[in-house]
């Protein structure tokens, strides 16, 4: 191989591979003077001339001219006279002789190891490049082409060809790819793996919602509106925390858009997730209320020693705080940054027992795992099905059984203890329970008072958990400002009636004209 076919296969394949022409001058000219020193030990006297454009390679040797009987005829540098006088024969000693190496001198052997060596070398710096060119585009996306699909990953090609992974973990499990396919991640992280480094692309991380709201609202790029923090389970559901440094911009109003036309391009990019828009406050109470966001708080209590929010709600807000599977809940003690526990305000409904009575016939395990879903009294199990309890916990299916057995047993016991007892105490020995809940003036009137069964039926017909909690309209985020100015109490002033009081009611409308009559 002559110098000129080795030097126009390594300068294409260089230009192939986007190496500028500085670059790879300087790794030709180092691949010769390695050839040189492994043969003569020594290049400092060799002039090595290169021509990328024409093919041309000049290698010179250098050496001082010295007497035959000199000491210094064995130095790198030095040359004997005699030998000198063989190139040139008017040459004398103290002169400077330039011979020419031919590439063929270094064998055949030296040539082939050459360019390998140069192919290694822009690999080498292929690799490089490309680390450098996305270790600083981490948290950017990028977009490229499914080149191929497996198990476990999805390979990506960008623009220039570079190979870039998408995990399956990394994935939104909604997600479908075909060979040729553009999609769109972010740029997660860069492994270097035996010095070769890898691209890893997610389109699960926090950072691809952001990026993509980015460039949806403007005023997130220009700065007027910031992301305080963004939690996510890929593919069902997210909250996003926004402040405003513009008192004149709403927030949450100008993430939604008109009609929601700027989130929902984010949510049809996220596979129709769920994207919850809420405006950040410093306010630790206020924050949490509209975390758990569209459930509306009763009342609440902090513990920042040891980083757990006790949050009170009316039973049919419980379902909606924990969310599908508890997202809603999980989300919103990330978002918060602690633990959020959640509990049935049951001022004005019938008897509950928490699961920590049970503890004498429960296993405190099993009341754990329950009460990491947000069931932690016994009407709040019982309001679930037991599939439901199995799917969302590590119980068996016959643990639950047993467990709702017992629970169920309680009630029963409490139930028989406290019959209902009669309105009138003189008539209190004679009297059915069930017709003294109205006097015969006023039965026919007046509908039965409600007893503590039908009471207990109705709040066992009340959801905790249910899969259509999660379904939020996009369309009401912007009216989550006007929530902004209500305390967490001040929500159950909006709150429906309950069972109970809708019983009561027709007995306060037919006792006033009864007690105005007697006066």
């Amino acid at each position: 191989m002559n110098s000129s076919v080795l030097i126009e296969s390594f300068a294409e394949f260089a230009r192939s591979k986007n190496i500028d022409r500085p670059t790879m001058m300087s790794i030709l000219e180092e691949v010769f003077r390695t050839m040189i020193r492994k043969k003569y030990d020594d290049d400092s006297n060799f002039d090595v001339i290169l021509n990328v454009d024409q093919g041309d390679l000049e290698i010179w040797r250098n050496r001082e001219i010295v007497d035959d009987n000199s000491e210094d005829i064995w130095d790198f540098d030095k040359i004997p006279l005699a030998e000198a006088q063989k190139i040139e024969p008017d040459f004398e000693v103290g002169e400077e002789v330039a011979e020419e190496v031919k590439l063929e001198d270094f064998g055949r052997r030296a040539v082939l190891m050459a360019r390998q060596t140069l192919i290694q070398r822009v690999k080498d710096l292929e690799r490089d490049l490309l680390y450098q060119t996305y270790k600083d585009q981490v948290g950017e996306i990028v977009v490229g082409e499914v080149y191929q699909v497996w198990g476990r990953e999805a390979l990506i090609l960008d623009k220039d060809d570079n190979e870039l992974s998408l995990p399956k973990g990394e994935q939104i499990p909604k997600d479908r790819y075909r060979k040729g396919d553009n999609i769109r991640a972010v740029v997660h992280r860069v492994d270097v793996l035996n010095g070769t480094p890898k691209i890893i692309l997610s389109r699960a991380a926090p950072a691809f919602l952001e990026r993509l709201m980015e460039q949806e609202v403007p005023e997130i790029f220009d700065g007027l509106i910031t992301i305080k923090n963004i939690v996510r389970e890929p593919g069902e559901r997210a909250k996003v925390a926004v402040e405003s440094y513009d008192e004149r911009i709403d927030p949450v109003g100008a993430c939604v858009g008109m009609k929601g036309s700027r989130i929902h391009a984010v949510v049809r990019e996220l596979e129709n997730e769920n994207i919850d828009i809420i405006n950040y406050t410093d306010n630790l109470e206020l924050y949490i209320a509209r975390a758990l966001s569209p459930a509306k708080l009763t009342s609440m209590k902090i513990n920042e020693q040891t980083g757990r929010v006790s949050v009170f709600l009316r039973p049919d807000q419980v379902s909606l705080a924990i969310g599908r599977g508890g997202a809603n809940i999980k989300l919103a003690s990330r978002l918060v940054g602690m633990e959020i526990d959640v509990f049935r305000d049951a001022g004005d409904f019938e008897e509950d027992i928490a699961l920590d009575e049970f503890s004498d016939e429960v296993e405190s395990w099993i009341i754990d795992e329950l009460k990491k879903i947000g069931l932690d009294t016994g009407r709040a199990v019982l309001a679930v099905n037991m599939e439901d309890i199995v799917r969302r916990t590590e119980l068996e299916e016959e643990t639950v059984e047993e467990l709702f057995r017992v629970i169920r047993n309680e009630f029963d016991d409490e139930a028989e203890s406290e019959k209902p007892r009669p309105r009138f105490a003189d008539d209190e020995d004679d009297a059915p329970a069930t017709d003294s809940a109205a006097t015969p003036d006023n039965a026919a009137d007046s509908p039965a008072a409600p007893d503590n069964d039908s009471n207990e039926a109705a709040a066992d017909e009340t959801p905790v958990a249910h899969a259509s909690a999660d379904a939020v309209d996009m369309t009401d985020a912007p009216a989550e400002p006007a929530e902004a100015d209500q305390a967490p109490a001040e929500t159950t002033a909006t709150q429906p009636a309950t069972a109970a009081d809708a019983d009561s009611e027709p007995l306060k409308t037919d006792d006033s004209p009864n007690s105005g009559a007697a006066q």
